[in-house]
């Protein structure tokens, strides 16, 4: 084994975030320990699929569009778009189980069945997506890492963006909405260069929400404490 990997043969890839954070609730543990499984989309992890098996995206969701939601957070804005939209398919995925946890009680609620759950790193997933295989993204309210010297931990680098460009299929549409203006600027920066084209009008456009949009907790926290919500959409050519 290289030094470069971990034992399970998976490359050594820095993770700057948490993956627990306050006790899980008796139903949360409910919901982890018996709806998870049943939500995975295929083997992701290394250790179960060391050899990076690519998944069959048309047996994931009996053939429907895949649209990928990458740190979903609570669950809100995936559960609305699950619902108001039961011909695609989605997958969530987000490495903070407390997150993973609140979705999990949320899509019991609302009863959907074309949501799937990968409680982990989105770079796993893009290993094992055939290209072509995403028909829409979206990456709301990411991890601002607002020190200089951590703007290289954003998902809006090189490392999360050439990856995603791969799987999404010619002509998808990828959606940033973010309340920090050094986020939209590096957004507006490193998109491009993976591929992507920006399709917001700049200024003005960037203030209006997707028709279809959600507002999710972390807006509202933001609109609390006065900072503006910003709306990015860009799209892989056709």
């Amino acid at each position: 084994m290289t030094e470069d990997r971990h034992p399970s043969g998976a490359p050594w890839r820095n993770f700057y975030g948490r993956f627990r954070g306050k006790t899980i609730r008796a139903s949360q543990k409910d919901y982890l320990e018996n709806d998870l499984d049943a939500l995975s989309p295929g083997p992701i992890d290394w250790d179960i699929n060391p050899d990076r098996v690519k998944l069959d995206p048309a047996a994931i969701f009996d053939g429907k569009d895949i649209w990928l939601e990458i740190g979903f957070g609570g669950g809100e804005h995936l559960v609305a778009m699950a619902e108001r939209y039961p011909e695609i398919g989605l997958i969530g995925c987000e490495p903070f189980i407390n997150g993973v946890a609140m979705l999990l009680g949320k899509i019991r609620k609302a009863d959907v069945e074309n949501l799937k759950v990968h409680p982990g790193d989105v770079r796993d997933l893009f290993d094992v997506m055939p290209d072509a295989s995403i028909a829409k993204a979206f990456l709301n309210y990411p991890d601002p890492w607002p020190k200089a010297r951590h703007h290289r931990r954003r998902f809006v680098t090189a490392e999360h963006l050439d990856p995603l460009f791969r799987v999404m299929k010619p002509g998808a549409e990828f959606r940033v909405a973010t309340d920090i203006p050094d986020y939209v600027r590096q957004t507006l920066e490193e998109v491009p260069k993976a591929g992507f084209v920006l399709e917001t009008a700049l200024p003005d456009g960037m203030n209006t929400p997707w028709d279809d949009w959600v507002s999710t907790r972390y807006e509202q926290k933001a609109l609390r404490e006065g900072r503006d919500p910003h709306y990015l959409t860009f799209r892989k050519p056709a």
